[in-house]
């Protein structure tokens, strides 16, 4: 038989290290639709060493700021965007060397062990004299005694000057100034208000609520509440309830005018902005369909809303839509105030703080805790009578919440 030489092709195989060292751009991630640009604001440098989903960058929009996170970890190689540039969806950001920040630890020399240190010199020898056998002589007394002064005629000694430098007094006197970039969001904040005021025809109406029988329910029921649900009794369940069920009463105050088609839009359901203040601005997130809550679940929707609100983590579907906006300066100690409409809505509630003052309750003057409380309003659409209606169906379901439970 015919012999045959078989042959073997054997393949080596090893690894690289060009995909731990691949170098990515990242883009600017998709905004929503109703926002197209944001600004830039870098938390990192070149050079910097960043872990798997740290935030590199903050892009701040009209409306809230959407956080970049690193893709890997790795060292930024570079920044392709100046601080406060302005970038679109998609728009290259910054490259990212994956794995480097693992190999310059490898790389990195080890530190040398420390040195031992010299042994500490021996304290030099004392002297050590005889031992005294003999007591010390007494010193003599003197034949008269001083002159003894009372209190009221020792004066004080002059307090040592104490010395300024040129410098300090420079700084303490300064009348410099600096100059600071609005951020878009603050930018957003102030046209919204403007077109507000050049817009709708604003009218403020005020009145006060007796807070005694909200703070006594809140004192008796806000153990069992928390043992519950898990969550604290607080005031503003019952202003946005008490709102639903306002609002419901008074359909011209949920409504809004299209400008567009000089239509009156009626609202069939209950969307109420709650505006919190933040370092960067005023956000006002939406508790949606609160027609259908109770309390605990608007207290946890605050709750949640309010979380996110200071880890900045609002997104704009958070904030979009609202058919009522409730403001409570109380928190900040307000005594009283008129709110500013936030468009396009058409009114807006006025929340201030709680404070003892004397009122007439049956021919008799009793300290109660009150409330001021304003409703400012699109004149266009809502009419004096609605507006008064409006506020007086939030006093009487603030001061008896049973009125809720009643409908009435």
């Amino acid at each position: 038989c015919d012999s045959r030489s078989s042959v073997f092709h054997i393949r080596y195989f090893k690894t690289s290290a060009v995909c731990k060292n691949e170098v990515v751009t990242v883009n600017t991630p998709a905004f929503a639709e109703s926002v197209t640009e944001g600004d830039v604001r870098w938390e990192k440098a070149v050079g910097d060493t960043v872990t798997e989903d740290e935030v590199v960058c903050e892009i701040e929009t009209d409306k809230t700021s959407v956080q970049v996170p690193s893709p890997a970890a790795g060292v930024i190689e570079a920044l392709l965007v100046p601080d406060g540039g302005r970038v679109e969806g998609g728009t290259p950001l910054f490259k990212l060397r994956k794995g480097a920040a693992a190999a310059k630890s490898a790389d990195a020399p080890q530190p040398a062990a420390p040195k031992a240190e010299a042994p500490a010199a021996a304290p030099p020898p004392t002297s050590v004299g005889p031992i005294p056998t003999s007591m010390p002589p007494i010193p003599p007394v003197p034949g008269q005694a001083m002159d003894a002064k009372p209190v009221s005629a020792v004066k004080p000694s002059a307090a040592p000057s104490t010395q300024f430098t040129a410098a300090d007094s420079a700084v303490k006197g300064s009348r410099s100034e600096h100059r600071v970039k609005m951020n878009r969001m603050r930018l957003r904040i102030a046209q919204r208000l403007k077109e507000a005021q050049n817009t709708c025809a604003m009218l403020t109406t005020f009145n006060e609520i007796d807070m005694s029988n909200i703070q006594g329910m809140r004192q008796q029921h806000k153990d069992l509440f928390l043992k519950k649900h898990g969550i604290k009794l607080g005031f503003m369940s019952a202003f946005v309830k008490a709102a639903a069920h306002a609002l419901s009463d008074q359909p011209a105050v949920n409504a809004v005018i299209d400008d567009t088609t000089k239509e009156i839009v009626y609202r069939d359901y209950v969307d109420i902005s709650v505006a919190v203040s933040t370092p960067k601005g005023l956000v006002v997130p939406v508790i949606r369909g609160v027609e259908t809550m109770n309390f605990a679940d608007i207290e946890r929707t605050i709750n949640e809303l309010g979380e996110k609100a200071r880890k900045n983590e609002l997104a704009v579907e958070d904030m979009d839509g609202g058919t009522f906006t409730i403001s409570n300066g109380g928190v900040f100690g307000s005594m009283f105030g008129t709110p500013i409409i936030n468009p396009p809505q058409s009114a807006i509630l006025g929340m201030h703080g709680i404070f003892d003052r004397p009122v007439a309750i049956a021919g008799k003057v009793e300290i109660r805790p009150m409330m001021y409380v304003a409703l400012t309003y699109d004149h266009r659409l809502i009419d004096g009578r609605e507006a008064v209606t409006f506020l007086r169906k939030i006093k009487s379901a603030v001061e008896d919440p049973r009125v809720l439970l009643l409908d009435l």
